[in-house]
C-alpha cells in the first residue's frame, strides 16, 4: 500500500535569509556565492536586520574576495545600500540598523579603504553605488568616518578625482558626498581645495550651464565651494591666489548679461535659478566677515576685478526677485564697509533708478536713465511702501550705514548734502531731515518705517560723532530778524516725537524718534540745553512715563524714561532748566520706583532681550505678513552699555555734574569742586596775610639777631688770634717730640737690623749643617740598602745555582740506574721500584729546600722594600722641616716689611702734627704702636728660635731611627759598619759552608 507524499514545509523568510547567509560564508565558487547575494538581495530591503545580523560581515568580506568580478560586486554594493535605506513599511526597519552598519565599517580602517579602492575602478556602478555607500556611512557616522577617509592611503584624492569623471551621475553623487565631507573638517577642507578642487568646480558650473541656465548640480557646486570657504583662511588665500575671484565676476557678468535676454521661463527653473543666486552671493559674503583680518585684502580684490559694481548691477535690476536684490545690497555693505578708500569710490558709482520717475535720473548713452548709488538707495529706503519689499528697503538702509561706518569725513559730506536739500525748500521726499522735520503728507501716513528708517540713518550719523551733533543742531526754523520764535531741530523732533505720541501713531516711528534722540543727547551738554529750552519737553515725557502701560507700550516708556534719565545726567546747573530745579521736578513728578520699573521691562522686553536671534526681516505668518525690527543693532549695543548709568543717573545729586570731553575739550564740571575750590583759596588769601604780619615781626628780630651776630663775631675773631698763638706753642713742641721719636724708632731700627742679620746668619749656617748630615745619612742609608740588596740577590742566585745542580745530578744518577736496572734481570724490579721512591724522596727533600730558599728570599726582598719605603718617608719628613723652615724665613720677612710701613706712618705723623693737638696725640698713639710692633718682632724673632730648636730635635730622632734600622739589618744578618764588605764576604764564605754541608749530608 502506497502512502501518498505530502508537500515540503514552506521556508520562512529567516530560515531562507540563514540558509544564504551560510552559502555566502562558505561558498568556494564564484558562482555559488553570487547567487546568495542574488537571494539575500531580495529580503534586504523588507528584512534589513535578518540580512545584516546574518550576512553582513559576509557581504563586506565579498568584496574583497570578488573585488575582480564587477558583476558580483555590483550586487553586492546594491544590497548595503539597500540594507541602508529599507522599506519604511519593513517591521525590521529602524535607524538604529544605520548606525550599527556604519558601525561595522568605520571600526575597522581596511573596510572603508576597500570601499574607496572602488573609485579608481572603471566600472560605472562600482563607482557610483560605492561613493552612494560611503555617503550613507558618514551620514550616519559623520567623525569617525571623516578619520577613516583621512587615514586611508590617497583618501581624499581619490574622491576629488570623481570630479574629474564625465559621467554625470557619478560626478553629481561625488559633489554630494564632498559636500557631506567638508562640511565641518578644517583638515579636509584643505585636503580637498588643494586638489585643485576650486578649477574642478568651476569647470563644472560651467559645464552645466553657470548661474544662468545651471540646475541643481550647480548649486551644489557652489555649496561644495562654501564648504570648503567657510571659516578656511588658507583655502580663501588659495581661491584668491589661483585667480579664482576673476571665476566669480565673469560667471556675475555672463548672469546679468543673460538676465536682458531672457523672456519668461518656467517656474521651477525661475526657483533653481534663484538658489544658484543666493548660493552665489553667500560665497561672496564668506570673503567679508567682520571678524576676518584680510576682510580689507578682500574687498580690494573683489572692488579691483569689479565684482562689486557688479553684485551693485544685480541689485538694481527691475527682472530679479525681491529677496536676492536684498540679499545682494546686504553684500555690497560687506563689501565696502570700515574702508575707507572703497566707501568714497562707492559714492560715484551709477546705477538704474529703483522707481519709474526719479528726479536727478540722467539718461547714459544706451537710452537708460541712470542715478548715483547714494540717491538709489534713499529712494529704495525712503520711498518704497511696499510692505513686501521692506527686505530690500532695509538692505538699502544697512548699505548706507556701511557706507558711512568709521568715515567721519563721509558722514559731515552726507549731513552736509541732507542739509543743504533740506533749506533749499525743494520738495525731496528721499532726504531724512525732511522725513525727520516735516510732517508726511498722506501717502507717507501708512508707511511707519519710513521714519523709522530716516531716524536709523541720522541715529548713525550723529552717534558718537561731536562734529556732526554740532552741524545739526545749528539747523533751525524760523527767522527771529521777522519776530518768528525760532525752533531747532531737537526742539522740532522732539514735538514730533510727543505729538505722534498722543495720536498714538505706530510703535516704530516712537522708537525711531527715541533712539535718534538718545544718541543725539548723549554726551552732548549743548544738546542737552536745546531740548531743556523748551520746558514742555520734559513734562511729556513725565506723562508719558507715568501712563497706564498699553500694549507694546512698555518699549516708548522704557525709552522716554531712559531720554530723562540722559537729559539729567547731562544737564548743568546752567541749563534752561537747572540741574536742581530738574531733580525736584523728577523726584515730585515722577517716582523712582517707576522709572526704574520702566527701565527694567524695557530691558527684559523680549524684542530687546532677544534681539540677536530675532530675524531682522519679513516673516510670511499663516495671518499674512509681519516685521518685527523695532530697534537697531547699534543702538541695542549702545543701550546695554548705558542701562546701568541711567539707572544710577537718578540718584546723583545736582551738585555733582558729569563732565565730558568733546573733541579734546573737557565741558561740565562739578559745583561741589568749584565750591570747595573757592573755600581754599579763601582760606590760602587769609594764611597769607597772616604770614605777612609774622613777616614784619620776623624782620625786626633778624636785625636784632644780625647785631648779635655781629657782636659775637668779633668775640670769636679776637679768641681766634689768641688760640692761633698758642697753637704755634703746641706746634713748636710737637716737633721737637716727634724728632725724639724718630732718633728712637731708628736707634731700634738698626738694633732690628743687627739681631735680623745674626739670626739669619745662624739659620743659615744651622740649614747647611743640617742638609749636610741629611745628604751624608742618605748616601750611607742608600749604600746600605744597596749592598743587602746585592748580598740577597747573590744569595738567592747560589742556592737556586745549587738547587739545580743537585736535580741534574738526581736525574743522571736515574737515568745511570734505569740504564743499569734494564739491563739486570727482571727479578730487580722490586729494587728498582725503591730505587725510584727513593730517588722521588730525594727529589721532593730538595724541592722543598729550594722553595724554603726562595721563600727567604722573597721575605728578605719585602724587607728590603720596607727599608726603602721608611728611608723615602724620613727624607719627605725632612723635607717638610725644610719648608718649614722657609715659611718661617718668610714670615720674618714680612715682620721687616711691617717694620718699614711703620717707619712710613711715622713719616706720615710729622706732616699731620702741624694740623691740631688731637693730631699730635694720635702720633703718639701710633709711636707706642711701632713699640709694640718691635716687640712682636721680637717674639717672632724668638719663635723662629724655637722652630729651628724643633728642628733640631726632629734631626735627632732622625738619628735615633736611623740607629734602629741598623739594628734592624743587623738581625737580618747584614753588617752596616765601615767593614761591612769584608764582613759582607765572610758572610757569603760561611753561606757557601753551610750550602756544602748540606750536600754532604
Amino acid at each position: 500500500m502506497f502512502s501518498i507524499s505530502s508537500t515540503p514545509a514552506k521556508q520562512s523568510a529567516g530560515e531562507t535569509i540563514t540558509v544564504l547567509s551560510g552559502r555566502l560564508a562558505s561558498a568556494t565558487l564564484l558562482e555559488d556565492r553570487r547567487a546568495a547575494v542574488l537571494g539575500l538581495r531580495s529580503f534586504a530591503k523588507d528584512f534589513p536586520a535578518s540580512v545584516a545580523s546574518g550576512a553582513l560581515r559576509s557581504l563586506i568580506g565579498s568584496l574583497s574576495k570578488d573585488s575582480e568580478d564587477v558583476d558580483t560586486i555590483k550586487i553586492v554594493l546594491e544590497t548595503l545600500l539597500m540594507l541602508f535605506n529599507p522599506n519604511k513599511e519593513s517591521p525590521e526597519a529602524s535607524d538604529e540598523i544605520a548606525l550599527w552598519l556604519a558601525d561595522e565599517f568605520t571600526q575597522r580602517q581596511e573596510n572603508i579603504t576597500l570601499v574607496l579602492d572602488f573609485l579608481d575602478a572603471p566600472d560605472f556602478y562600482s563607482r557610483l553605488y560605492s561613493l552612494q555607500l560611503l555617503s550613507s556611512i558618514l551620514t550616519a557616522r559623520t567623525q569617525r568616518t571623516e578619520e577613516c577617509v583621512l587615514s586611508a592611503p590617497l583618501g581624499i584624492s581619490r574622491l576629488t578625482g570623481v570630479l574629474d569623471d564625465q559621467r554625470e551621475a557619478i560626478r553629481n553623487e561625488g559633489v554630494n558626498l564632498l559636500i557631506l565631507v567638508t562640511s565641518s573638517s578644517i583638515e579636509i577642507q584643505k585636503l580637498v581645495a588643494f586638489q585643485n578642487a576650486f578649477d574642478k568646480l568651476f569647470a563644472i558650473i560651467a559645464a552645466d550651464g553657470s548661474l544662468s541656465e545651471g540646475g541643481r548640480t550647480v548649486e551644489d557646486c557652489l555649496i561644495l565651494l562654501a564648504n570648503l570657504l567657510r571659516g578656511n583662511l588658507a583655502n580663501q588665500s588659495l581661491f584668491r591666489e589661483s585667480g579664482c575671484i576673476g571665476k566669480l565676476t565673469e560667471m556675475l557678468k555672463g548672469l546679468l548679461e543673460a538676465q536682458k535676454q531672457e523672456d519668461n521661463i518656467a517656474k521651477w527653473a525661475q526657483i533653481q535659478h534663484n538658489r544658484n543666486i543666493y548660493a552665489f552671493i553667500s560665497i561672496i559674503r564668506l570673503f567679508l566677515s567682520a571678524s576676518s583680518a584680510e576682510t580689507h585684502q578682500n574687498q580690494a580684490t573683489f572692488w579691483r576685478h569689479g565684482l562689486s559694481y557688479l553684485v551693485l548691477q544685480l541689485a538694481f535690476d527691475a527682472d530679479v526677485q525681491i529677496q536676492i536684490k536684498a540679499e545682494a545690497l546686504a553684500t555690497c555693505g560687506d563689501l565696502i564697509r570700515n574702508n575707507m578708500t572703497i566707501q568714497e569710490g562707492f559714492a560715484s558709482l551709477m546705477v538704474p533708478p529703483p522707481l519709474e520717475s526719479t528726479a536727478g535720473a540722467t539718461s547714459a548713452p544706451n537710452g537708460h536713465s541712470k542715478i548715483y548709488i547714494i540717491d538709489g538707495l534713499l529712494d529704495l529706503t525712503l520711498n518704497v511702501h511696499d510692505i513686501s519689499a521692506f527686505d530690500l528697503r532695509f538692505a538699502a538702509c544697512q548699505c548706507l550705514k556701511a557706507y558711512f561706518s568709521n568715515h567721519p569725513e563721509v558722514k559731515s559730506h552726507f549731513l552736509g548734502r541732507a542739509i543743504e536739500g533740506y533749506q533749499s525748500g525743494r520738495d525731496e521726499s528721499a532726504n531724512i531731515l525732511s522725513v525727520l522735520l516735516r510732517l508726511p503728507g498722506d501717502v507717507f501716513l501708512s508707511d511707519p518705517y519710513r521714519v523709522w528708517f530716516a531716524s536709523v540713518i541720522a541715529f548713525h550719523l550723529l552717534y558718537d560723532n561731536p562734529a556732526a551733533k554740532g552741524v545739526a543742531k545749528g539747523l533751525t526754523e524760523g527767522d527771529a530778524s521777522k519776530g518768528e520764535e525760532v525752533v531747532t531741530s531737537i526742539q522740532t523732533i522732539t514735538a514730533h516725537l510727543l505729538m505722534r505720541i498722543r495720536r498714538d501713531d505706530d510703535t516704530r516711528i516712537l522708537v525711531g524718534y527715541l533712539m535718534l534722540l538718545l544718541g543725539w543727547l548723549f554726551e552732548d551738554l549743548d544738546a542737552v540745553n536745546d531740548f531743556l529750552a523748551e520746558g514742555s519737553n520734559v513734562q511729556g515725557l513725565i506723562q508719558v512715563i507715568s501712563q497706564p502701560v498699553r500694549i507694546a507700550g512698555e518699549v516708548v516708556q522704557g525709552l522716554c524714561a531712559m531720554l530723562l534719565g540722559v537729559v539729567y545726567e547731562f544737564s548743568t546747573k546752567d541749563s534752561p532748566i537747572p540741574r536742581a530745579t530738574l531733580h525736584s521736578i523728577l523726584e515730585s513728578r515722577l517716582d523712582k520706583d517707576g522709572y526704574l520699573d520702566r527701565l527694567a521691562k524695557l530691558r527684559n522686553h523680549p524684542l530687546l532681550r532677544e534681539f540677536e536671534v530675532t530675524p531682522q526681516k519679513l516673516i510670511s505668518t499663516p495671518d499674512g505678513e509681519e516685521i518685527n525690527v523695532f530697534f537697531d543693532d547699534v543702538f541695542v549695543d549702545f543701550f546695554k552699555d548705558n542701562y546701568s548709568r541711567a539707572i544710577r543717573a537718578i540718584d546723583k545729586v545736582p551738585d555733582m555734574e558729569v563732565s565730558v570731553i568733546t573733541n579734546g575739550t573737557e565741558q561740565g564740571i562739578s559745583r561741589q569742586l568749584v565750591d570747595s575750590l573757592r573755600n581754599q583759596i579763601d582760606e590760602k588769601d587769609h594764611a597769607i596775610q597772616e604770614a605777612n604780619k609774622a613777616n614784619k615781626s620776623l624782620e625786626g628780630a633778624v636785625k636784632e639777631a644780625q647785631e648779635a651776630n655781629r657782636r659775637a663775631k668779633e668775640d670769636a675773631e679776637a679768641t681766634a688770634a689768641k688760640l692761633t698763638t698758642e697753637m704755634r706753642k703746641l706746634q713748636s713742641q710737637h716737633a721737637a717730640k716727634i724728632s725724639e721719636y724718630e732718633q728712637r724708632a731708628a736707634q731700634m731700627q738698626q738694633q732690628l737690623n743687627a739681631k735680623d742679620l745674626q739670626l739669619q746668619t745662624q739659620l743659615a749656617a744651622k740649614d747647611q749643617y743640617l742638609q749636610t748630615q741629611l745628604n751624608g745619612k742618605d748616601q750611607q742609608l742608600q749604600n746600605q740598602l744597596n749592598q743587602a740588596k746585592k748580598a740577597h740577590e747573590v744569595e738567592a742566585e747560589r742556592a737556586r745555582q745549587r738547587a739545580e745542580a743537585e736535580i741534574a745530578d738526581l736525574r743522571a744518577t736515574v737515568s745511570r740506574l734505569e740504564v743499569d736496572v734494564m739491563k739486570a734481570n727482571k727479578s730487580k724490579t722490586v729494587e728498582l721500584q725503591a730505587l725510584r721512591a727513593e730517588h722521588a724522596d730525594l727529589l721532593k727533600e730538595h724541592t722543598a729546600q729550594l722553595k724554603e730558599a726562595n721563600g727567604k728570599a722573597e721575605e728578605k726582598e719585602k724587607e728590603l722594600k720596607n727599608t726603602t719605603e721608611e728611608v723615602e718617608r724620613l727624607r719627605e719628613q725632612v723635607e717638610e722641616q725644610r719648608k718649614e723652615a722657609e715659611k718661617r724665613q718668610d714670615e720674618y720677612e714680612k715682620l721687616q716689611d711691617e717694620v718699614e710701613k711703620l717707619q712710613e706712618e711715622a713719616k706720615k705723623l710729622r706732616e699731620e702734627a702741624e694740623k691740631s693737638q688731637e693730631e699730635t696725640e694720635k702720633l703718639q698713639q701710633e709711636a707706642a704702636k711701632a713699640k709694640q710692633a718691635v716687640a712682636d718682632a721680637g717674639k717672632a724673632r724668638d719663635a723662629v728660635q724655637s722652630e729651628l730648636d724643633d728642628l733640631l730635635m726632629v734631626f735627632g730622632d732622625l738619628e735615633e731611627k736611623l740607629g734602629k734600622y741598623k739594628t734592624r739589618l743587623k738581625g737580618l744578618g747584614q753588617e752596616v759598619s765601615d767593614g761591612e764588605d769584608d764582613d759582607g764576604d765572610d758572610g757569603e764564605e760561611e753561606s757557601d759552608a753551610e750550602e756544602d754541608g748540606n750536600d754532604v749530608d
